[in-house]
């Protein structure tokens, strides 16, 4: 199976929508055939739904938008147990969680009940309503944005769903030749809600993805990596600029990324320079920098990148 050659074609196929964003795009790549949820952080207007509504027309899977508010509740998202009058029977109504590929938007806008329920989805890939559990599509992608200059009314994520996203991505403003190209294309009538005008073909179907998934889980991996995720892991756990490292969860994310970004490349082995590619996208959400860090100057990917710094590759 060419992994490498269909990789291509995905990103050739999503620049006819999306313009410049080849990292951001590379990690939701990475982590759909992972099998991780995103969590994509940028201001409003940088493209994180076309993104992901591209995505679900690439791999030939529904997606749902989910905008959450404060007064959002479970069953808002996961659905309800209906009486039908006709036949005196209850039958579930299913919410839009129910889906190939969720969007949440504003994740951080909803209180902790509603949290709870997209937290159960995100990591049984089930959702229980009435007491009766109810499985989820295959595959099933949570992709999740939250604006970080915005914190009114907004309920700050918890670190136990924190550690649940595979990736957490930052989508950053577009270069300015990316963004002259996207406005030339906006004033030729670029509609970004008709995406099959654009000429965007599916090249991927569920079965397909499936596929992949299961040869990616062939890779090699030398001990010599396995040794190595692990001393990440712990160097974060033992960094005095942090107050939470890496969970396990963590380390597994930092394989299962790394034989993925392998794949893509066209080998069949993982090599450290695999492992610090997708080290950040997998750390920076789940470690905490101390305050006293922060006055420093210190990010989350600073101190990360300081830590692949600090440790031997292995040969």
């Amino acid at each position: 199976m060419n992994i490498k050659k269909l990789y291509d074609a995905l990103h050739s196929e999503a620049a006819k929508v999306i313009v410049g964003q080849t990292s951001v795009l590379s990690q939701l790549f990475i982590a759909m055939i992972a099998g991780g949820h995103v969590l994509m952080e940028g201001v409003p207007g940088t493209g994180k739904t076309l993104m992901a509504k591209t995505l679900a027309h690439l791999v030939q899977a529904q997606m749902n938008r989910i905008q959450f508010t404060p007064d959002l509740m479970p069953s808002d998202i996961i659905g309800t147990n209906v009486f039908n009058m006709a036949t005196s029977e209850f039958h579930l109504r299913q919410g839009p969680i129910f889906a190939g590929i969720v969007l949440v938007d504003e994740v951080n806008r909803a209180p902790a009940k509603t949290q709870a329920a997209l937290l159960e989805a995100m990591e049984e890939r089930q959702v229980t309503i009435d007491g009766t559990e109810y499985a989820l599509p295959d595959p099933f992608l949570v992709v999740a944005t939250q604006n970080p200059v915005e914190y009114e009314g907004t309920y700050p994520l918890p670190e136990a769903q924190l550690d649940r996203f595979f990736f957490k991505i930052k989508v950053p403003y577009p270069s300015p030749v990316a963004e002259e190209e996207m406005l030339h294309r906006y004033h030729q009538g670029f509609n970004p809600h008709q995406l099959a005008a654009t000429g965007l073909r599916p090249l991927m179907s569920p079965e397909h993805l499936t596929a992949v998934r299961q040869h990616v889980q062939q890779m090699t991996v030398e001990k010599g990596i396995l040794v190595y995720i692990t001393q990440i892991s712990n160097a974060t756990r033992d960094a005095r600029e942090l107050f939470l490292g890496g969970s396990p969860r963590a380390s597994v994310a930092l394989l299962q990324a790394s034989k993925v970004h392998a794949a893509l490349q066209g080998r069949s082995f993982v090599t450290p320079d695999d492992v610090k590619v997708v080290a950040l996208p997998v750390y920076r959400h789940r470690i905490i920098v101390k305050p006293e860090t922060m006055l420093e100057g210190l990010d989350a990917d600073a101190v990360i990148t300081r830590i692949l710094n600090a440790i031997d590759v292995p040969r």
